[in-house]
């Protein structure tokens, strides 16, 4: 799912291209992305676009009024790419495509062709009016680029979660997923299982400075490699992160095998000997396999990874 450095430079994109710009026309390609009734799409038509902001991981284009007396007829679209949607720009006119295509943003320079991998169709697109609209599609969470350190520990310890699930409450920190919360916690060097009632000062500080640090340093680097072109390859992995997608691999910091956790359709990467003191944090469908066998260190795991390739190779006992 795209995250805030995603969704920051998928903004920076849209502004350079139709800020200022009259949108002509949504034609939608599949009914089930339009999740609002009134007011209606058409209704958004013949706007000019005169904002762009980012509510957490969704986009919110605000259209202008079309005279003086319509100021309460204001309209936003705020768009929500879930986990598989990406934003491209085409030709004016282009044609939306059978498979993927969810809808087309139409300028007369060009179009935003909104796609869908997959075949659950989970992304949105609501029509609201005003700002008292736009506010109900706000989860509410701190942006954790500004919040100042006291802002920081105060939505932190409001309530006691993991660290990995504090990070990513659209309701406590807005824009943070499960890519980025991975390199977060990796660069404080925090267990994504340890209780937000548990750290001390220096954690939280430590964890306030490694999400801004992390979240600015993505975006410089997203917006670098895109040089001034649309991004068309947004993705939650990177061959640059430290953990999250590097399972097996060597952590940059201590060479140690990067670990994991799986979950449903989400999986949980870290270091141990960076994070958890050298203990391997249990995976759900491995622990109830092994039950008691389960390795509780990098030493143990080693181990029965080891005798594993011994037996598959015969060399066993």
């Amino acid at each position: 799912m795209p995250e805030l450095p995603d969704i920051t430079v998928y903004l920076e994109a849209l502004e350079a291209r139709v800020l200022g710009r009259t949108l002509e026309r949504v034609r939608l390609g599949s009914p089930f992305l339009l999740r609002s009734v009134d007011p209606p799409l058409a209704d958004a038509h013949g706007r000019e676009v005169v904002a762009l902001r980012r509510l957490g991981k969704r986009i919110a284009i605000g259209l202008t009024c079309r005279d003086e007396q319509e100021y309460e007829g204001e309209l936003w679209l705020v768009l929500h790419l879930m986990i598989a949607g990406r934003l491209r720009w085409r030709d004016a006119g282009v044609k939306i495509p059978r498979r993927l295509g969810l809808a087309a943003f139409d300028f007369a320079h060009g179009s935003v062709l909104l796609t869908e991998a997959g075949t659950k169709k989970r992304a949105s697109l609501h029509v609201v009016r005003g700002g008292e609209g736009l506010a109900r599609h706000d989860p509410g969470g701190i942006d954790p680029l500004t919040a100042d350190p006291a802002a920081f520990r105060e939505t932190l310890t409001a309530r006691n979660h993991t660290l990995k699930r504090a990070l990513t409450d659209p309701r406590l920190f807005s824009g943070i997923g499960n890519a980025y919360s991975d390199e977060i916690l990796h660069a404080a060097k925090l267990s994504p299982i340890k209780w937000t009632s548990r750290l001390d000062d220096e954690e939280i500080g430590r964890l306030h400075e490694a999400t801004r640090g992390t979240l600015e340093r993505w975006t410089c680097r997203l917006r670098d490699q895109l040089a001034g072109k649309f991004p068309e390859k947004v993705t939650a992995f990177h061959d640059e992160m430290a953990v999250h997608g590097q399972y097996g691999r060597p952590c940059p910091d201590c060479a140690a095998p990067v670990q994991r956790i799986r979950y449903a359709d989400n999986e949980t990467n870290y270091c141990a000997a960076c994070q958890t003191g050298g203990k391997v944090l249990a995976d759900r469908a491995l622990s109830r396999l092994l039950g008691k066998d389960w390795p509780r260190s990098l030493e143990a795991l080693e181990e029965l990874r080891s005798g594993g390739s011994r037996s598959a190779a015969g060399g066993g006992p």
